[in-house]
């Protein structure tokens, strides 16, 4: 297809989006953004459509299993329909007499989003709910892999749309066969660009010259030490790894371990299907879980069977085996073990104590996953504020499930959502979840209010009592 009509359809979509918004935002209401919102997460959760969504994703991008992305697209939209049930998001959102500001809620327009393979559902229904709660149009970009599933679920979108009388341009998609062109000129002309996914579509993003939200690379690293529950942290980390095949960013790829119950949290793994294998085995299931260095396809996101297959270990682990566990001690680009893996694999480290462990996590950030996140199983609540206070990261998740944790639970505080933002570590402009807040444009109304100057003298009274003038 000659590229000219490639951008031509592109710029049609574009259109007929810019449209829609108009009409919806004029016609607005917070009613209206509401039944929009709502309309879409019933099209992805009505439990019928979410197992056919479901086992679409699965069969289109032979990653992750059904049952469990069947409860992410559960949870996921529930969480985040939960979580903006009661904002406001159209006209006034805030006054406050003292300082003389009104906050008014202005829609930004048409977003455009870039979807990945591995959430090819539950990724894009997220993007869509946060968009027209606050009155945009939506495009979506899926992977190519992800083209059949994202079709499927608009269509069941634009069928509650129908029954809401919402117009269905609103949510719209870069028709297929996707083509980075395609992409570049969405990039380009949209209002706003959400990129969750390849790390060459963030910085392509970035310099598209549109406003751009990219969120950074997991990698996530999580310390085990010795004052954890050891059965209660290796169960969690069991449940987080294995679920959907390690397709989130927020599965955990290394643990470091405190030498002191190193021995025991083994046994411990083991308890839950965690096999672990001997640093002298690392370059097996390196030469077999990358090829020509790249993760093998045969290997990531897939059931244990599968894995264990793919890397040659039928003969090396129990019938039991949920992941495996490899034993290793280089960090870095020298070392792939170090690095996401996207598989029932986690690399295993020593520490000598928590001190050495923090080492280590920094270094291990500092290659791949700055800002992300990590975790820690502890006793010891000031380990997490000083992990906090120390490394490069915009979330310590302590003592939970992390792949649950990361994106918002319904037993922490964090907002739900599958684009975590890693701030200036991870060369992103947002350090929190990326959620309704970002779809959003803030006027403020200014009045007069009696002045409010402070004296000189009162401003640098303690600088001078502590330097002079």
């Amino acid at each position: 297809m000659p590229l000219e009509t490639d951008i031509n359809q592109v710029d049609q979509i574009i259109s007929s989006a810019r449209k829609a918004q108009s009409e919806f935002e004029k016609n607005g209401s917070q009613r209206l953004y509401d039944k929009a919102a709502h309309a879409v997460g019933w099209a992805i959760m009505e439990p019928a459509r979410n197992k056919e969504l479901s086992e679409l994703a699965v069969s289109s991008t032979g990653l992750g299993n059904v049952a469990d992305k069947i409860t992410k697209n559960h949870r996921k939209t529930l969480g985040l329909l939960r979580d903006i049930e009661k904002i406001k998001t159209f006209g006034v959102i805030e006054e406050d007499p003292d300082k003389g500001l009104t906050k008014i809620a202005r829609a930004i327009g048409v977003v455009g989003a870039v979807v990945p393979s591995t959430n090819p559902i539950a990724t894009p229904a997220n993007n869509i709910i946060n968009a027209v709660k606050c009155g945009n149009a939506i495009i979506l970009s899926p992977s190519p892999k992800g083209i059949v599933g994202c079709e499927r679920l608009l269509g069941y979108i634009h069928t509650e749309f129908s029954k809401a009388g919402i117009n269905s341009d609103l949510v719209q998609m870069i028709t297929a066969p996707g083509t980075k062109d395609k992409t570049q000129r969405m990039l380009e002309k949209t209002d706003l660009v959400i990129v969750t996914g390849s790390q060459n579509n963030v910085r392509r993003a970035y310099t598209s010259g549109t406003p751009a939200i990219g969120v950074g690379a997991g990698n996530v690293t999580v310390i085990i030490d010795e004052t954890s529950d050891l059965i209660a942290a290796a169960k969690k980390i069991a449940s987080s790894k294995t679920f959907d095949n390690a397709t989130s960013c927020s599965s955990e790829n290394s643990l470091i371990i405190v030498d002191a119950i190193y021995d025991e949290f083994i046994k411990a793994l083991a308890l839950v299907g965690g096999t672990t294998l001997p640093q002298s085995m690392e370059n097996h299931i390196i030469g077999r879980l990358w090829e020509k260095g790249n993760l093998s396809r045969h290997a990531i996101a897939q059931d244990a069977d599968t894995l264990i297959n793919a890397l040659d270990l039928e003969d090396h682990v129990p019938k039991n085996t949920k992941f495996i566990c490899i034993e290793t001690q280089g960090i870095g680009a020298s070392f792939p073990l170090s690095g996401e893996k996207l598989s029932r694999v986690i690399a295993l480290y020593r520490a000598r104590n928590f001190d050495d462990a923090m080492i280590k996590s920094k270094k291990m950030l500092e290659h791949y996953g700055a800002g992300h996140s990590i975790g820690i199983h502890t006793n010891n609540t000031d380990r997490a504020k000083k992990m906090a206070m120390t490394l490069p990261t915009c979330r310590v998740i302590v003592n939970q499930a992390h792949c649950f944790a990361t994106g918002g639970s319904f037993n922490n505080g964090l907002p739900f959502s599958l684009s975590m933002g890693c701030g200036s570590w991870g060369g992103n402009s947002i350090d929190e979840n990326l959620h309704w807040k970002h779809f959003l444009n803030i006027t403020n109304v200014v009045h007069e209010i009696p002045a409010v100057e402070p004296l000189v003298d009162d401003i640098f009274a303690d600088y001078w009592s502590s330097v002079g003038k």
